[in-house]
């Protein structure tokens, strides 16, 4: 016996057909990536984005486009990221309100750059980098452990409440670092709120190994992520190692989370909508979950700034905070849906 046969209804196509759904995606991902370049404080014509595609910068609207473009891709590959590791998390610790935002893993990699710029100063991407994979990965295991004290073990409640305790004692520990230091703490403050304005691809190319890694091992996680899904004795009795399995697909999810963290800011609540959203697309299947959550993460961050730029016209709110406005509402929902004393 395996996951796919265990676990009742995993190979059952939902209404419409999964691949389908997966061209639908795909098609609105590129839609939103065209509003993205052609939207904003100023409006641009094709030809604009033709010239800026082409390398010029004559006017001042393929100037635009030009800044647009990588602005694009970040908010397409850390939307990907966050979608991904929210579904991950959520397999991993079978807990509905798992998300790196929720469980502080963005704090945990937000604090950790805070320190390191203000104590060491530190000020290369590449360095950002590995300091908020390391914060990412030891408040993961700290959230873990605290959750997975008195009876019961590591029950999604307990999961979701040491995490929210977390977050917050970390965001009053990122709010005294930045006290400390009055001539970092505008950057530190605005980097915090999360977003992707002032993207370069010169800013973006140091992270992409780290998510190539990180995408590798969360999709390759999928089979365990069914597994477990049947709680540990069912799939320790299909042969699973659990521990590892647990510890590799975290290990996926917490890659993501720290470098995306790290070039765009705590960016909250994207791993905790998008894989709820999908579930109804795709079923319980891990293997057609995680790559329609991180397409579906692309879709919600891109769709998000453009909310931003629009909303705030001619200025702009970040997109740390438009997915606060939209993730907060969904969060309630799930509680209440899932009846939080039962999880």
């Amino acid at each position: 016996m395996t996951a796919a046969t265990a676990i009742p209804g995993l190979d059952r196509r939902p209404g419409g057909g999964r691949g389908l759904w997966l061209v639908l995606l795909v098609f609105l991902l590129a839609l939103l990536g065209a509003l993205s370049v052609a939207v904003g404080t100023r409006d641009v014509g094709l030809d604009d984005i033709l010239a800026a595609l082409h390398g010029r910068t004559d006017s001042i609207g393929q100037a635009a486009v030009a800044a647009r473009i990588p602005r694009t891709v970040l908010a397409a590959v850390a939307g990907a990221a966050l979608g991904l590791s929210g579904a991950v998390m959520q397999g991993v610790t079978r807990n509905p309100l798992a998300d790196p935002g929720i469980l502080g893993v963005n704090l945990g990699a937000s604090l950790a750059v805070a320190v390191a710029v203000a104590w060491f100063g530190i000020a290369s991407m590449q360095a950002y980098v590995w300091v908020a994979i390391g914060g990412a990965g030891a408040t993961a295991a700290f959230v873990y452990a605290i959750g997975s004290l008195g009876r019961g073990g590591p029950t999604p409640l307990k999961l979701a409440l040491a995490g929210m305790a977390t977050s917050v004692a970390l965001s009053s520990l990122v709010v005294a670092v930045m006290l400390s230091r009055g001539d970092v703490a505008g950057g530190l403050q605005a980097w915090q709120i999360g977003g992707v304005g002032g993207a370069t691809f010169a800013r973006l190319m140091p992270v992409l190994p780290f998510l190539g890694a990180g995408l590798a091992i969360s999709l390759a996680s999928a089979r365990w992520l069914n597994a477990l899904a049947l709680g540990d004795d069912m799939a320790a009795g299909l042969g699973e190692r659990v521990a590892v399995a647990r510890g590799v697909s975290s290990a996926g999810a917490i890659l993501l989370c720290g470098a995306t963290t790290a070039v765009c800011g705590p960016i909250g609540f994207v791993g905790l909508v998008v894989p709820h959203l999908c579930r109804l697309l795709t079923g319980i299947d891990h293997r057609w979950l995680l790559p329609f959550s991180a397409l579906g993460g692309a879709c919600l961050l891109i769709a998000s700034d453009i909310a931003g730029r629009l909303l705030a016209r001619p200025a702009e709110l970040d997109v740390g905070i438009v997915t606060a406005l939209v993730g907060a509402p969904v969060f309630v929902g799930i509680v209440r849906r899932a009846r939080v004393r039962e999880l």
